[in-house]
């Protein structure tokens, strides 16, 4: 197909520079940051929720929690490709503000979930509603040069560590007024955010440059298939997948991993979280764009990677948890790679295909995100 084998797309200097789509930028930087803070908020509550639906012990409810998230990251695999390849033919906005309309409408039916069942199939929707990730960094794409995309997108990787950072905390504050408020809060942030990017949001692709839309396409092997469509394309895809594989080890083994080692209390690994992600907040919203204009993608892509690499022998080795804490910087520029590589995969593809390849990259997570909880739980155990 056109485009497969450039190294840059068209350009959008001129349309970045227009004030409105300095504000869009804005908004889709209030979108993900919304859209993660409300995933955050009801992190603490869940699985009580769950629980108290059951009326089952916590082992139990731990075990239907996975089934939950497991079900929730099946969603993403399944529909970033439909809703990338929807914005390739309709557009950005459209994709972005009914995602934004259906995640607040749904944190309201998961609120009002008289069952464990309905409480599932409304974490199911919340899956496939936020797939907008996609859409939202084809619009940067749209609308930035692509030798500022990689800070771009580290200014996005800022949005999602503020709301993994503040949202359980909010969460848990929320918590004392009923296990379903924050659920409320999270469709009151969602319709907020729908109705400020009704008024604020424009559209960043021309009727010009957009795609028919395909299932054969639009599903996750067709979307995968673009992948394969040019060597390094495949390669940075390979590349993206075990980086996520391996960052997701965290989520999935740091409490069991540092309270059994460590003797660890709630309080230290909640604070040491912090720390991480504080510290992933400076990475990508103050030193990824420095970093790659001085080293290029390619290499500011490697210097990620080997530190994240360090990072994680420095946490397996660490002997107390005083020399643990050493691998928190390390891990935190390890972010300094999902830019780069981000920017790195725009390149290679053309303006028309560009939510495709969000929508395959957002399948790549979500595999990353099914089979890192199995395999590193296991491989603690």
């Amino acid at each position: 197909m056109a485009g497969r084998n450039v190294t840059e797309t068209a350009p959008h200097a001129p349309v970045e520079d227009a004030p409105a789509y300095r504000g869009a930028f804005a908004f889709i930087f209030i979108t993900l940051l919304l859209d993660t803070l409300a995933l955050g908020v009801i992190i603490p509550v869940l699985p009580a929720l769950i629980a108290k639906f059951q009326g089952a012990s916590a082992a139990s409810a731990a075990t239907i929690y996975d089934v939950f998230g497991s079900a929730w990251a099946a969603m993403q695999f399944l529909f970033s490709p439909v809703l990338g390849s929807l914005s390739d033919r309709f557009g950005r906005r459209p994709v972005i503000l009914l995602s934004n309309l259906g995640l607040g409408l749904d944190y309201a039916l998961m609120a009002l979930a008289p069952s464990i069942g309905w409480l599932f199939i409304g974490r199911l929707i919340s899956g496939i509603t936020s797939s907008t990730f996609g859409a939202a960094n084809a619009f940067i794409v749209d609308v930035t040069p692509a030798e500022q995309r990689a800070a771009k997108f580290g200014l996005l990787g800022v949005a999602f560590g503020v709301g993994f950072v503040i949202g359980p905390s909010v969460g848990g504050l929320l918590s004392v007024f009923g296990l379903r408020a924050p659920f409320w809060a999270s469709a009151g942030l969602s319709v907020a955010n729908f109705a400020y990017g009704f008024f604020i949001l424009p559209e960043s692709l021309p009727r010009a440059r957009r795609a028919p839309f395909h299932w054969t396409r639009a599903n996750p092997l067709g979307s995968l298939r673009l992948l394969r469509s040019h060597p390094v394309l495949f390669g940075l895809a390979i590349a993206g997948f075990l980086s996520a594989l391996a960052h997701d080890s965290l989520p999935s083994v740091f409490v069991l991993y540092t309270m059994h080692r460590y003797g660890w209390s709630e309080r230290a690994v909640g604070l040491t979280l912090a720390l991480i992600g504080v510290s992933s907040i400076i990475v990508q919203g103050g030193l990824v764009g420095r970093i790659v204009d001085t080293l290029g993608e390619r290499r500011a892509l490697a210097v990620g990677f080997a530190c994240g690499a360090l990072g994680m022998f420095v946490f397996g080795l660490a002997p107390t948890g005083a020399l643990f804490l050493l691998g928190v910087p390390l891990t935190a520029l390890f972010g300094v790679s999902t830019p780069a590589w981000q920017s790195l995969m725009t390149r290679r593809v053309a303006p028309t295909e560009q939510g495709q390849l969000q929508g395959a990259n957002g399948s790549l997570l979500g595999i990353a995100a099914m089979v890192a909880p199995l395999a590193f739980t296991q491989v603690f155990a």
